[in-house]
């Protein structure tokens, strides 16, 4: 009988904000915002409480529910269970940041360093297939993210940490750390970084001199120790003419 008062009661709920939540889909487009696949699969993870909840606009609570199952998952290292939890919490909240990134995280990071230093599987190359598919559920939670959420830098400096830190891709790392920059909102350092990456891809390095030294013609404080040990690498393998070179010492007021 609880069980059939709060199913009422829900449901009625519902009905009550189809109006406002007609009114808003309109505004949900032009945010972004892809809204959320109520599929069988999800039903049968969320159970009948948590979908009609769910339906009822009560989104938020049932993602942070399993938001808390994910993190004692990733605490027992279940890694198969957290990823269809993420899935689902990604899902029910696609303009929320934090998951999207956490879920990227434990992929491509936590799961992913599990699988290679898997003591049950003792062939090399099976741990490093099971590596790689763990980087590519990361990626595919962060561009998922990015279609969700174009406007934000968050998830484009989280890709290319992703693609600079586990594919080793210089290029595509640079690509999106310069995504992010041209977004309202961009962290100072993603130009910077941007160029950084560049400066590392074969057959590029006038395009990223350019850029560096742009960056430390704006004056002292973009003269970091990073960027001046890539500039001056830079300098030597372009043969750069001596007076056109910046000076051997760091500019004393960086840092």
């Amino acid at each position: 009988m609880r069980t059939i008062i709060v199913l009422a009661v829900l449901i009625g709920l519902g009905f009550l904000k189809l109006p406002i939540e007609r009114n808003l889909a309109e505004l949900h487009r032009q945010e972004h915002f892809r809204g959320v696949e109520f599929n069988l699969d999800l039903r049968e993870k969320l159970g009948q409480l948590g979908f009609v909840a769910a339906l009822s606009g009560f989104r938020a609570i049932v993602a942070d529910g399993l938001f808390l199952q994910a993190y004692t998952a990733w605490e027992n290292t279940e890694w198969g269970r957290m990823l269809l939890l993420f899935r689902h919490i990604t899902t029910l909240q696609p303009r929320v940041m934090l998951f999207w990134d956490t879920a990227a995280w434990h992929m491509a990071w936590n799961a992913s360093v599990a699988a290679m230093n898997d003591q049950n599987q003792p062939r090399l190359a099976l741990r490093v297939k099971a590596q790689r598919e763990y980087f590519g559920l990361g990626k595919d939670f962060l561009e998922r993210g990015i279609k969700n959420n174009p406007d934000r830098p968050d998830l484009y400096e989280a890709l290319a940490r992703l693609y600079k830190e586990k594919y080793k891709d210089h290029e595509r790392a640079s690509e999106f750390y310069a995504n992010a920059a041209a977004l309202p909102g961009a962290r100072p350092f993603d130009k910077r970084f941007s160029a950084y990456e560049l400066s590392y891809c074969e057959g590029r390095e006038r395009e990223a001199y350019e850029r560096l030294r742009h960056l430390y013609d704006e004056g002292p404080q973009e003269r970091l120790p990073t960027l001046i040990a890539r500039l001056k690498f830079l300098e030597d393998k372009l043969g750069i003419p001596q007076e056109q070179r910046i000076p051997d010492k760091p500019n004393k007021t960086a840092k």
